[in-house]
């Protein structure tokens, strides 16, 4: 059977460090303790893991207060935390066509049932917005900028810089979603500018599916509600959800062996070195753009330009569907990728590949090699070289 060449990474990483499985696997077997509701021994431990992945976390977003980092199911929790804990009746929000459903379908149901309105700005064919449309879509009533920082269907980072130097000028929230650069790239959140930062833990961080985190800046805490209540293991005497962060959005109990797990993913990473893992995933994608490139059948999607966006490469191969270029490409090669619209709808209509089923996504993670993207350029030629008359 051929070598599993997984290339989805952008959906969760795979495979993970050792480091993450074993991880897991003695807090089931070793460990086995609830976090912040006990004082034995292995609780202890509990605790002491949980807070330390909370500062790692703090440094990778740029040496930030560990307590505002919190930790959430998931990217999609920690952005439906953000979103429906800050934003009430007559809000204006500005966000983009790029956004993935995390953020669309929120406000989407926010704007359905009348509590706000939403202005999304277009991008350009690469995926790229403008950041003066941004500014130009504010109104006096907007209350929050709302914005990925990197596009999961074509990698295109955005200006979030810039984004975030306009929300300051006119006193708005700015939220970011960092679940594609987050790992990948430096995001660090005193820079850019931004008020809420949702990711999950289980794409570049390395760690388990069921983890994910928001970044708190100082002082939104007090706009910020949270939209769950319940046992913290803290001021337990009192039936009122505590203030203190990170208990204020902390309810019930964590998902221990998703935060170990994710913990030694975060420990991996910085061990290796931001720049070193950039380094080494922006290499492997620009010779996968330069080898997809020359196979005339095939259209690339986005900047295909390394430098300009994470390991995300998005293409359309003529005469074929994309759901069946995937299924393809597993059955014959055992290359895994993703196929469809990626839970990103407008950005497929900006780009004019929503009719035809979307794209095929090409997404590299720290496992993948030069001989992955080799056999995977190989397999697409020859794939395109068969393609059905249309």
């Amino acid at each position: 059977m051929s070598e599993r060449i997984y290339l989805d990474n952008a959906a969760t990483s795979w495979p993970k460090p050792e480091s993450v499985y074993r991880a897991v696997d003695r807090y089931q077997r070793e460990l086995g303790a609830p976090a912040g509701r006990g004082v034995y021994r292995e609780a202890t431990e509990v605790e002491r893991l949980i807070a330390d992945t909370r500062r790692q976390l703090a440094l990778l977003l740029g040496g930030v207060a560990a307590e505002r980092v919190v930790f959430t199911a998931n990217g999609t929790d920690a952005l439906n935390l953000a979103l429906h804990g800050t934003l009430r009746t007559g809000d204006h929000v500005v966000t983009s066509v790029v956004e993935h459903n995390s953020v669309l379908r929120p406000l989407r149901k926010l704007e359905q049932t009348g509590v706000v309105e939403v202005s999304r700005v277009a991008c350009d064919r690469n995926g790229l917005i403008d950041p003066g449309q941004v500014r130009r879509a504010i109104r006096p009533q907007t209350r929050m900028i709302a914005l990925t920082h990197a596009s999961n269907v074509t990698g295109a980072i955005q200006p979030a810089s810039e984004v975030g130097r306009i929300a300051a000028e006119h006193d708005l929230l700015f939220l970011l979603d960092a679940a594609q650069t987050l790992g990948h790239v430096d995001v660090n959140v005193l820079q850019i500018g931004a008020h809420l930062v949702a990711a999950p833990g289980h794409k570049a961080l390395l760690g388990p599916l069921g983890t994910g985190l928001l970044y708190i800046a100082p002082g939104v805490e007090h706009q910020l509600y949270p939209v769950r209540q319940g046992g913290t293991g803290t001021q337990s005497e009192s039936d009122i959800q505590p203030d203190s962060l990170p208990d204020r959005y902390e309810s019930g109990n964590h998902n221990v062996p998703g935060i170990v797990g994710l913990n030694a993913g975060v420990t991996e990473l910085r061990a290796r070195g931001m720049e070193a893992v950039q380094s080494h995933t922006q290499t492997c994608l620009q010779d996968l753009i330069d080898g997809l490139r020359e196979i005339k059948q095939v259209t690339l999607h986005g900047p295909a330009d390394a430098r300009r966006q994470t390991a995300i490469q998005s293409i359309s191969i003529a005469g074929y569907d994309p759901q069946e270029a995937a299924a393809m490409l597993d059955a014959a090669y055992s290359i895994q990728v993703r196929a469809g619209l990626h839970c990103a709808p407008l950005m497929h209509d900006a780009m004019g590949t929503r009719a035809r089923g979307g794209t095929l996504r090409f997404s590299l993670g720290l496992f993948n090699t030069p001989h992955h993207v080799e056999a995977v350029v190989a397999a697409v030629a020859e794939l395109a070289a068969t393609a059905p008359a249309h």
